[in-house]
């Protein structure tokens, strides 16, 4: 039996109803056909007159003429939706107007600011901090504070201190971009903040939450400059215990800009002695050895913190991540490379994580009604109980039964061989698909403080506050935690607006992901027509009756490989053995004298795959290379 139901009202559309297509030319027709890239979205009929001039005489002109199509209605009996063409963006294939189509389905705006935002910011250009607010503030400046950042970043929110106290124990510092003190509540500055809710990060460039001049000058934290932070500052021994808590308004001067790969290379080499000239410009008053030395310190908290946080529960379902070397005149990618995670990344996450941490429990425990967090439900039991007697079949002992044991086994039970990477990142992709969707929420509009928590960390309480330069949500928690320190006015938003907030900001951090992802697989589409056909090896990862999806292991990609698109395959027998998917391919012989050849197609099955570009713009495929074919 199986449920069944019917849409009686949309209460509220989510969809911008907007889509990047192409038109075509119907003969007889006072309509001519929107046919959307997405081929989720139906197919719309736009009136003629909404096409350009010259359409109707010389239609094959605009085959590969990118639109932006509104739907406006659409009629229950009908296939096909009603709309009007908004916009032609320009040629299909070209990075630039396929951007520009990608933001407008997913509503994100990319407009410039308004005279009315820009006049809600400082005008006195340079500016400087007033004499009033350095008086009310702890000040920092003579603190060894830096920050540490991709070497591409501008807008710097974070930085971290840390010094060895008399007793043995260390004094370390977070210490965030006040950003709440030049976004004053209500204004229209704010308001299209929060209606942003988040900036979007696109491979080519940044959409802003916050005017440039903000997010790149007055809040970011830029070494040598004095500016105003929002700090958490603990007393930790040595294995990451803390000792005492303190929360408050500041203002540093951060001494030196460092990138992941600066901090990696003084962790990696602990007794070298750093030139001047192998690091960004920096502070004379302060040596490099001071700095090397806190960065080692965090370091050394950092993985006591990790290893705590493991042992007690946490889960890491981090997926690889595809990064690009763009050509600095026109933005076309000349490279692309998997990402590689170092320790100095690790080092900044885990103090970012400790302070989101403080922050929830400082807000929820002023404001156990208003308090705005981030929680993370467990993961989707039906699911997880097909994948455990799925691992179960394929002879993988993992255990599903808390966030613990899932990361243990994830990390200690696929062998330790070359390809037990590809497998923990096959087996990852599969536990992320059990697992449902972290978001933020209002504390007084979720009464069960049980659902509060965040399953990935197996932390009760976890917020968002390390980043307000680009989430609106941290500018919320920032006001929240000034409030309850009688540092700064009280929130003015009730718990239905601050409830509403939370679901709109839930609503554009997806829609943000979403737009990242795009991005990335339209760099990639284009190197792959320009630098390919691209070999590699790739791990399977699903199987269907007449497909199956591989992930491409030199550059962390997944494509789905279609049967019926296999040149000299005789035969396909797809098999189910409980819940383990099977397939064997039949391929011809160039001899006919010659039996055929087998292939055996399961999850974790090894192949050779050829990435090549399809005769669509921004489309291209993976082909399995045939046995014979492999040297």
């Amino acid at each position: 039996m199986q449920r069944t139901g019917k849409v009686v009202f949309i209460f509220e559309p989510k969809h911008s109803r907007a889509a990047s297509g192409f038109i075509k030319f119907l003969p007889n027709k006072k309509f001519a056909m929107f046919s959307p890239v997405d081929h989720r979205i139906p197919r719309v009929n736009v009136p003629l007159a909404d096409c350009p001039a010259d359409f109707v005489s010389r239609p094959g002109d605009y085959e590969n003429t990118l639109f932006i199509c509104r739907i406006t209605h659409w009629p229950a009996d009908n296939n096909f939706a009603e709309g009007r063409l908004a916009k032609t963006l320009g040629q299909a294939g070209e990075i630039e107007p396929e951007t520009e189509g990608i933001m407008t389905e997913y509503e994100v705006d990319f407009s410039e600011f308004s005279e009315e935002v820009l006049n809600c910011l400082p005008q006195d250009l340079p500016w400087s901090i007033p004499a009033f607010e350095l008086s009310r503030r702890r000040d920092l400046r003579k603190e060894c504070v830096f920050t540490i950042d991709p070497a591409t970043a501008r807008d710097l929110d974070d930085a971290l201190s840390c010094k060895q106290l008399s007793d043995g124990n260390f004094e370390v510092g977070v210490h965030i971009a006040d950003v709440s003190y030049f976004v004053e509540e209500g204004s229209v500055l704010d308001q299209i903040a929060g209606k942003r809710a988040t900036s979007v990060y696109l491979v080519q460039k940044v959409i802003p939450m916050l005017p440039r001049l903000l997010c790149e000058e007055l809040c970011s934290l830029n070494p040598l400059t004095d500016r105003l932070t929002f700090s958490v500052i603990w007393k930790l021994s040595p294995e990451g215990k803390i000792l005492s808590e303190w929360f408050g308004r500041t203002v540093i001067c951060s001494c030196i800009k460092m990138s992941y790969d600066h901090a990696q290379s003084m962790i990696e080499a602990p007794d070298k002695h750093f030139s001047v000239e192998e690091l960004p410009p920096c502070s004379p008053n302060h040596k490099i050895h001071e700095i090397q030395e806190a960065i080692l310190n965090l370091h050394n908290i950092a993985k006591q913190l990790r290893a705590q946080r493991f042992e007690g529960g946490a889960l890491q379902l981090n997926q690889l991540k595809l990064s690009f070397t763009l050509d600095k005149e026109s933005s076309m990618p000349q490279g692309c490379y998997v990402y590689q995670y170092q320790d100095s990344n690790r080092l900044v996450e885990e103090f970012m994580l400790l302070a989101n941490m403080a922050a929830a429990h400082q807000i929820y425990r002023t404001y156990p009604e208003l308090a705005i967090l981030r929680r993370h439900p467990p993961p989707q039991s039906k699911m997880l109980d097909d994948l455990q007697e799925f691992c179960d079949q394929m002879g993988l002992d993992i255990d599903f039964s808390s966030s613990r044991g899932l990361h243990m086994s994830l990390n200690e039970n696929l062998h330790n061989d070359e390809y037990a990477a590809s497998r923990r990142e096959v087996l990852t992709h599969m536990c992320s698909r059990a697992m449902q969707m972290a978001s933020y929420f209002c504390t007084g509009a979720l009464k069960d403080e049980n659902s509060f928590r965040h399953y990935a960390l197996n932390v009760p309480l976890y917020t968002h506050f390390t980043s307000p330069i680009r989430r609106y949500v941290d500018v919320i928690v920032h006001r929240l935690l000034a409030a309850s320190l009688y540092c700064g006015p009280p929130l003015s938003l009730s718990l239905e607006e601050v409830h509403k907030l939370a679901s709109h900001c839930n609503d554009r951090k997806t829609a943000s992901k979403r737009v990242q992802e795009l991005s990335s697989e339209l760099f990639f589409a284009v190197f792959v027509k320009e630098c390919g056909p691209l070999d590699s090896e790739a791990m399977v990862m699903g199987v269907l009756d007449q497909s199956f999806d591989v992930l491409v292991l030199r550059y962390g990609v997944q494509k789905r490989i279609y049967c019926n698109s296999l040149e000299g395959l005789k035969a396909v027998h797809f098999r189910k053995v409980g819940k383990r998917p099977e397939m064997t391919l039949v391929w011809e012989q160039g001899d006919p004298s010659k039996e055929s050849t087998q292939q055996e197609i399961s999850i974790f099955t090894l192949l050779n795959v050829q990435l090549k570009a399809d005769e669509g713009p921004m489309k291209y495929s993976a082909v399995l290379k045939r046995p014979s074919e492999v040297v």
